[in-house]
Order: structure tokens, then C-alpha cells, then sequence
């Protein structure tokens, strides 16, 4: 059986962000996952987690699941904390051996030297912004991708040899017109594209 690690990277602001949506995202990715035979653990950024138990996870988990909102065009400020602690933890034995290059070897790069080569990770994100902000020369993102608007996430994983999985967004999350159940049935079909 494989190894999936959910990271809840969510930050309360009481009013605005209760991490209601989060959470139903997390628990549709524990049950469908469960379902199919993985096992699977938690983190929670917005916890007192032990740095030593989460460098452990990371270590047992084949996948990750980093499920959370964009706040300010990037992951909440615990999460990165979370992910600057425990990446850094884990330098020499699990995230990381150094940053690939070598003064014997000229044609080493920088960003190869991750230690977690044979893993993969999803990022889920929630927005309040819409979907055609993205991959549209015209909007907000200047063109830019989802993904390539995400790129610090994507190449802080790919710095540690993560491979990266189809990501998942949902927008337009403040609007009256929003309906979870058909996001959430949008995310369980991104769930089987990467996991079955």
C-alpha cells in the first residue's frame, strides 16, 4: 500500500477564512484515499506540531496532498513557516542533501540535489478570484498559468526531487453562486487522475 501525506495548510482569520472549505476538501481526499487503499496521515500547519514527527511523515509518505488557500498570491505565511522548518529539518537525511551542485562535477545543477526523487505531491488550491484570470494575456496574471502563478510552491517540491501531480483550484469561492458540491466532485475526479 502507499504512503499520502495531507497537509492542511490553512490560516484562521476569523470572519473571512474559518477553514470550513479546506477541511471539506481534506476529508474528501481522506475518504476517497482511504477508499482505494492508501494510508494516510495529517499535518495541520496551524497546529503545535513536532518538527521531528513531521520530517518522519515526509519520510514515510509516498504523495502529498498540500491542500490550501492563496492568501496575497502565495500559501499563508504558517504554511510557509511549516514548510521553511521542516524542509529545513530534514536537510541530509529526508528533504535534501544539498543544492545539487558540485565543484568536481561542473555539469551537476543547482536544485538537484533532493533526496525525495521517487515521491509526488498535488497542490489544491482555494480563490476567491476567477478561473479566467489565468492563462489569459488580459487578466490579472498577465497570461500566466495557474501553475507557473504558483511557481514557489511548485519548485520549493521540485528543489527536494518531489514530482509534481495535476493541481486542483477552485475560484470564486466568496460568490452566492458557488456550489460545493460540484467543486468537490470536480476535485474527486482530479483525485483519480493522480492517485488510480
Amino acid at each position: 500500500m502507499k504512503n499520502v501525506l495531507i497537509i492542511n495548510g490553512h490560516q484562521r482569520y476569523e470572519n473571512i477564512a474559518e477553514g470550513n472549505l479546506t477541511r471539506a476538501y481534506i476529508d474528501i481526499a481522506d475518504k476517497f484515499l482511504t477508499k482505494n487503499k492508501f494510508n494516510v496521515k495529517h499535518s495541520v500547519v496551524e497546529s503545535e506540531y513536532d518538527i521531528k514527527n513531521e520530517v518522519e511523515k515526509f519520510n514515510w509518505a509516498d504523495y502529498f496532498i498540500v491542500q490550501y488557500p492563496v492568501y496575497w498570491m502565495g500559501v499563508p505565511w504558517i504554511t510557509k513557516k511549516y514548510i521553511d522548518e521542516i524542509f529545513s529539518a530534514g536537510v541530509g537525511s529526508v528533504t535534501y542533501l544539498d543544492d545539487g551542485r558540485s565543484r568536481e562535477d561542473l555539469s551537476k545543477k543547482y536544485g538537484s540535489g533532493g533526496l525525495m526523487k521517487n515521491k509526488k505531491y498535488m497542490i489544491s488550491l482555494t480563490y476567491n478570484c476567477p478561473i479566467n484570470e489565468f492563462d489569459n494575456k488580459d487578466g490579472f496574471f498577465d497570461g500566466l498559468s495557474l501553475d507557473e502563478a504558483n511557481i514557489a510552491t511548485h519548485k520549493t517540491f521540485q528543489f527536494c526531487g518531489v514530482k509534481p501531480m495535476k493541481s486542483y483550484s477552485v475560484h470564486n469561492i466568496f460568490k452566492s453562486n458557488f456550489d460545493l458540491e460540484v467543486e468537490l466532485k470536480k476535485f474527486e475526479e482530479t483525485l483519480k487522475i493522480n492517485f488510480l
